[in-house]
């Protein structure tokens, strides 16, 4: 079954214009999140999708294949759709290049329920959720059913703790794996309602009845979205370094 991981990245940002080729201890953002895709061992197949010349320009200077795409995506997974147009695979990985601590694991354990599922169209990743962690609506929190699907994703905390005790709070990892045929579908669709309140790209797909599978992997300590956590990051990339 061929897969292909698919690293989205732009320089327009909010927050932190230029983030993915912001230097991290000698490499730029965007590499350190290439080198753990090729880490899992998912597949050789990784390529950066960009609308940014300066981005596939420092792609492959380190030896990644680039896509140069449309710059009016509203969102990474829309990117994607686009690549997946000419990128022929059975499914595809994404993994954010605003997560240079992601952990190779964590990408397996994104790819695996499609490899084990043919009927499967789409599945992502959650960690156990800190307590400090909990109200940050930065932070999107997940709700699952008995078989592991996806019920409902917030930035609120949930579920409500009503009756303390009955579940855990589960943080998700903004990783996803897609069959072809719903990634192209997802592009076809307009934004939806819940996917437009909670600025959440996946609740597209559930209001569109897509089912996602949700498997438990290793949280990241961080992801970059302003400056400061880039210097954290740069602390404990070289931390590992060290180690």
């Amino acid at each position: 079954m061929q897969c292909a991981i698919v690293i989205p990245a732009r320089m327009a940002s909010t927050r932190f214009p230029g983030k993915p080729l912001i230097d991290l201890c000698g490499k730029p953002m965007i590499q350190w999140a290439y080198e753990a895709a090729l880490a899992s061992g998912v597949t050789s197949q990784v390529v950066i999708a960009t609308p940014d010349a300066e981005i596939a320009e420092a792609a492959e200077a380190f030896g990644a294949r680039a896509f140069m795409t449309r710059l009016d995506h509203p969102s990474g997974t829309d990117r994607l759709a686009e690549v997946a147009e000419s990128l022929k695979a059975d499914f595809y990985v994404n993994v954010q290049g605003d997560e240079p601590l992601i952990d190779p694991e964590t990408i397996r354990a994104c790819a695996q329920p499609l490899r084990d599922d043919a009927s499967l169209q789409m599945s992502s990743v959650f960690s156990s959720c800190p307590d400090e962690e909990v109200e940050n609506p930065a932070v999107v929190k997940v709700v699952t059913d008995r078989k592991g699907n996806a019920l409902y994703f917030s930035r609120h905390p949930i579920p409500y703790p009503r009756n303390p005790g009955q579940t855990t709070v589960k943080k998700h990892i903004g990783i996803y794996a897609y069959r072809h045929d719903v990634l192209l579908q997802f592009a076809g669709w307009a934004p939806t309602p819940l996917e437009q309140t909670e600025s959440l790209e996946q609740l597209r797909f559930l209001e569109n009845g897509v089912e996602i599978r949700m498997v438990e992997g290793k949280g990241t300590a961080l992801a970059v979205d302003t400056p400061e956590q880039a210097i954290e990051v740069a602390r404990l990339l070289a931390q590992r370094l060290t180690t």
